[in-house]
């Protein structure tokens, strides 16, 4: 029976032609970490084959609920003993990484944490214990996140808990998932899931390096039947010297970036960017990286030996070559009629034709169930009704609460293939005559030779109101490039582990709509591969841009792609470079960027694997082609690359042959992008925001600022500008749509960071407020100063609104600024010097003055008749200054310039008329006598004559 056979560690009875659903049962295997032997007999086999069949007996099911008890025993026993603690010390540079693993994440398939410093990684790996549909790729999904409590820090934001990915993440995520899917075989259908997270960083060495190995051992380690194990490095340049992992201090002085992943053997990805590197150089870096990842997988190889799970490898199912054969003998010719078609949308149209042809005359033959989908049971007819039934035991959710139950596996359908079936192996046959045709024929599906570039057209100035664009056409790979300029708010703001809130000034956003390839589909956020391209664009871009203090504008580039047809992101690169241009951007040079294929000559076509390098693949070509090379910058270096490999590896040959090959590309593409037609008019657009970079000293910044920020925002209100950004060292930015605002922020400014000296003169400054105290004067755009009431003025004044009021323009000097920057200033230090020689009319006295040549200013005085109140003032002056004051002088009244004797003398004058008795009865009888308010700007005012009030 079948039964027995598959329950005692048996195989499977042999059938004629044995179907290909037949082959396609599915295997499940539970992870060793929750699973225990089932059975004693079948203790040296790590996984059983268990079949969905159809069962009506209720004695099976009661005996295999009396089996499946006895499973739970023995998960119990195996879970009790806990697994032993695996670790090794691998040297990685001039240090060593530590691998552990079997003490945490033990219920997964696999676990390890890698350490490098203070920095600790883990990654488990688990699989689906049930087969998804056949597809054309293997189900890898790989998550990777970076922990801020790793640091010791929790997010700025409203939500405190991790949430979606970051784009840093995103692109780490990618260089976990493109190194392994090489390494994964074909026909294997459990879904796998990597899962990666940064639990301690400590600002040294970086985690994303650390989580690309520690994600290859994690699946050497698991059931997962990859071929190779698979580690990856980084490599920086620091001056001369090539150092793997270099710590993150060391990265900031560094030429070169590179992402490195690979095994013993071979090279998978590579992924970076430079300051214009030679191909010679990034070989050599590409050399070490390689030989520090060779000598991870020799000590990752001891320890699989170690603690290692056996593989699935009887869950491989593959397609029979028989389908291989009847899909090539209905095919051949008119495929490759298909595949010879130049324009890629009516291949693809010939293709989707002949593909349903092919489904149909199988289906006609009786080879082909259009009705069949695998897994479900209303496509098998119950035959079990005899005791000799195949069964199986399957566990339905956790081995350990023992839910354990019966059900009965799938008769096969003779003499049928599946659909889906069909679609992967015509899709196989079409990549192999593809193939086929470059490498004997030397002719791509287009017609070029293997060397050759696709036609190239570019046209700047497409979009009036943007700031810059491009459009680029490769082929029919088509690139709309957008750029916007804009101040330091514009910036992108990054908060991540490593990157600690950095603003990004120069930032490329990357879009494929399904519309591209003629398609409906989602639109939304991007997606993975959005999110790759761009960066790869904007590292690429990033190196020929001028620095902050050439180019004070944050520079955004957007990347739209209205045709695609291989090459895509490249295209961006030459699209976005010409879209700088247009924009008025000074770029340091031109750059532009190629994608490279790879089709080895293998066995298959006769060959001896020898490499065929094409240039400037198309989709078609990277879909079915080894490799996918891309690599921009100009024809003295490099700026960007990035490789995916299909196969096993490629070797150093290979890489620098293709190099090489890239290197004639760019320039050709380069000289392609001068013939653009309109060209770029580099120069600012006029919708464009002005920018104006100022230099103050940093301890006046908070002049501009003010209390609360309150001076800075009244200036933006005031002039217009868009914005002002002060920053520490003192550097001031004014961003402004027109001329007009720029220059008065500038001058306000300017005018509230200068530093005056005492004995400046200032003119005509108007009074901006008045208090008790004085009056406060606005000398300058934004700068005010206080003129004391005593400035005010050569007489006394009990209030400053006496004399003047709001608006009023007076001419003043500085006098004084004190340790705050705050200024004094005085108005009567300006005032004109009185007139010795004035007449007066026979009803006023005569004005004496008093011999002094320290007089340097005047200030206008009014004479007073006052009659007999003056001779009494003049009486009580004389008996208090008898010292000083003639006799001859009783009725003479002195002006004097200079400020503190002038302020004495008004005071020796004035106050016995206030205070004097006879003052007190001259109000009494309601004399019409009045004080006497002097004014300098009253125009009838002529040389020391003062107007009565």
């Amino acid at each position: 029976m079948l039964a027995s056979c598959m329950f005692h560690g048996g195989t499977l009875p042999s059938l004629p032609s044995p179907p290909l659903f037949f082959l396609r049962t599915r295997t499940l295997s539970l992870p060793f970490s929750c699973r225990g032997t089932l059975l004693s007999e079948s203790a040296e086999r790590p996984s059983w084959n268990r079949f969905y069949l159809h069962s009506l007996s209720a004695r099976r099911t009661q005996l295999r609920v009396a089996e499946s008890s006895e499973v739970t025993e023995n998960v119990e026993e195996e879970s009790s003993s806990a697994p032993l603690k695996h670790s090794v010390k691998i040297p990685v540079g001039d240090r060593h990484i530590l691998v552990e693993t079997g003490h945490i994440g033990r219920q997964a398939s696999a676990s390890v944490t890698v350490t490098d410093g203070e920095t600790i990684v883990y990654t488990s790996v688990c699989l689906a214990d049930v087969p998804s549909e056949p597809c054309d790729f293997f189900p890898l999904s790989v998550f990777y996140q970076e922990r801020l409590s790793a640091a010791g820090r929790t997010s700025g934001g409203f939500f405190k808990r991790e949430g979606r990915a970051k784009d840093h993440e995103v692109l780490i995520c990618r260089l976990i998932d493109r190194p392994l899917r090489p390494t994964m075989p074909k026909g294997f259908y459990h879904e796998t899931q990597i899962l990666s997270w940064v639990y301690s960083y400590d600002g040294i060495h970086s985690p994303d390096c650390l989580a690309v190995t520690a994600a290859g051992i994690a699946v050497a380690l698991s059931e997962v039947p990859n071929t190779k194990i698979v580690a990856g490095v980084r490599i920086g340049l620091i001056g001369d010297k090539f150092v793997v992992n270099p710590t993150t201090n060391e990265m900031e002085s560094s030429e070169l970036d590179l992402m490195l992943a690979g095994t013993d053997s071979a090279i998978l990805m590579i992924e970076g960017f430079c300051n214009f590197l030679t191909e010679e150089k990034l070989l050599k870096a590409v050399e070490i990286g390689h030989a520090a990842v060779r000598e991870i997988c020799r000590e990752v190889e001891t320890l699989v030996k170690m603690c290692g799970k056996p593989k699935m490898v009887d869950a491989i199912k593959l397609p029979p070559d028989e389908l291989y054969r009847h899909v090539e003998d209905i095919s051949g010719y008119e495929l490759v009629n298909a595949l010879q078609i130049s324009s890629k949308i009516p291949r693809r149209k010939a293709l989707s034709v002949l593909e349903e042809k092919v489904i149909s005359i199988l289906t006609e033959n009786g080879y082909v169930a259009k009705d069949q989908v695998l897994g479900t049971t209303d496509v098998v007819n119950d035959n079990c009704d005899n005791e000799d039934e195949d069964e199986e035991v399957v566990s339905d959710g956790e081995v350990d609460e023992g839910d354990v139950h019966i059900k009965p596996a799938r008769k096969p359908i003779p003499l049928l293939f599946s659909e889906v079936d069909v679609k992967l192996v015509f899709k196989e046959v079409t990549s192999k005559f593809l193939r086929k045709r470059i490498v004997e024929g030397g002719r791509r599906s287009d017609g070029r030779i293997p060397s050759q570039i696709r036609s190239i057209t570019a046209q700047c100035g497409l979009l009036p109101r943007a700031h810059g664009s491009a459009l680029f056409t490769r082929g029919e790979t088509q690139s709309l490039a957008v750029v916007t300029l804009g101040d330091k708010q514009m910036a992108q703001r990054i908060d991540n582990l490593v990157d600690t809130e950095e603003a990004k000034r120069f930032y490329l956003q990357y879009s494929f709509p399904p519309s591209c390839v003629g398609e409906v589909g989602r639109i939304g956020a991007p997606n993975r591969r959005e999110i790759g391209h761009g960066m790869l664009a904007e590292r690429a871009l990033e190196p020929i841009l001028p620095s902050e203090e050439d180019f004070p504008y944050t520079v955004r580039v957007e990347s739209t792609i209205t045709e695609s047809n291989g090459s895509s992101s490249m295209a961006s690169v030459c699209g976005g470079c010409l879209a700088l241009l247009d924009a008025g951007v000074p770029v340091k040079c031109s750059v532009a960027g190629i994608a490279m294929g790879l089709v080895l000559d293998t066995e298959e076509f006769g060959g001896d694997g020898t490499p065929l390098i094409l240039s400037d693949i198309s989709g078609s070509e990277d879909a079915s082609g080894d490799m996918d090379l891309k690599v921009a910058g100009n024809e003295n270096g490099i700026t960007a690359f990035q490789m995916d490999i299909k196969t096993a590896g490629i070797t150093l040959p290979v890489m620098e042959k293709a190099l090489v090959q890239a290197k004639d590309g760019r320039s050709h593409v380069l000289c392609e992008m001068l013939k653009c037609s309109p060209p770029p008019s580099k120069k600012l657009s006029k919708y464009a925001p002005l920018i104006h970079v100022m230099k103050v000293k940093p301890e006046k910044i908070h002049l501009i600022i003010g209390s609360g920020g309150k001076k800075v925002k009244s200036i933006i209100e005031e002039t217009g500008v868009e914005g002002i950004e002060t920053q520490d060292d003192g550097i001031v930015k004014i961003t402004a749509r027109d001329l007009s605002s720029l220059e008065k922020s500038k001058a306000i400014i300017a005018n509230l960071t200068m530093v005056p000296t005492v004995g400046d003169i200032f003119r005509d400054c108007e009074i901006k407020s008045i208090a008790p105290y004085g009056a406060f004067v606005e000398i300058a755009p934004g700068r005010e100063g206080l003129c004391h009431i005593s400035e005010l003025s050569s007489e006394w004044l009990a209030k400053a609104e006496d004399a003047f009021k709001v608006g009023d323009r007076l001419d003043l000097k500085l006098i004084e600024v004190n340790e705050k920057g705050q200024l004094r200033l005085s108005h009567r230090a300006l005032l004109p010097d009185a007139n010795p020689e004035s007449t007066v009319s026979k009803n006023q006295t005569s004005l004496g003055e008093e011999k002094n040549d320290s007089v340097n200013t005047a200030s206008k005085i009014a004479s007073v008749r006052v009659e007999s109140i003056e001779q009494k003032s003049v009486q009580s002056v004389n008996t208090r200054e008898s010292k000083t004051l003639s006799k001859k002088s009783v009725f003479t009244r002195k002006a004097t310039s200079v400020p503190a004797k002038a302020e004495e003398m008004i005071r020796r004058l004035v106050r016995p008329v206030r205070d004097s008795s006879v003052v007190n009865k001259e109000k009494q009888s309601k004399s019409d006598v009045k004080a006497v308010r002097v004014s300098s700007r009253e125009p009838n005012l002529v040389d020391d004559e003062a107007k009565i009030g």
